[in-house]
């Protein structure tokens, strides 16, 4: 079991299924809103439990982010075309369990920093 929460509190999730795609993503997008990398995993849409008011943005014609509309944290991402959604595992509760497996959209990380983990980087 996977739980989570927003800073405040006033949204949480948990899932019984097990979180798959364990990444850092560095395009410009998750930069601006997370001020950084994001970390997440994803797991079907019809698994993941959520509770609370969660503040959807439309952020492309590809997928859209959730968010709370109280603290801000940046929680969720949905591809308009797929029955998965992926979580930010800095919400996750306690330990994930979960080992990173790769780091996408690495043409648009920043400057201030080297991928040195080793691990496969996509564009």
């Amino acid at each position: 079991m996977v739980n989570g929460s927003c800073l405040c509190g006033a949204i949480t999730f948990s899932t019984n299924a097990t979180p798959k795609a364990v990444s850092m993503c560095h395009c410009s997008q998750c930069q601006k809103q997370s001020g950084g990398i994001w970390a997440s995993a994803h797991v079907p849409e019809d698994k993941l439990t959520i509770s609370g008011d969660v503040t959807w943005f439309d952020a492309s014609g590809v997928a859209k982010r959730g968010f709370c509309g109280t603290c801000g944290s940046f929680l969720f991402w949905k591809a308009h075309d797929e029955d998965l959604i992926s979580f930010a595992l800095g919400a996750v509760d306690g330990p994930t369990g979960l080992t990173l497996e790769k780091h996408i959209f690495t043409a648009d990380k920043g400057d201030y920093y080297q991928i040195s983990d080793g691990l496969p980087q996509q564009d």
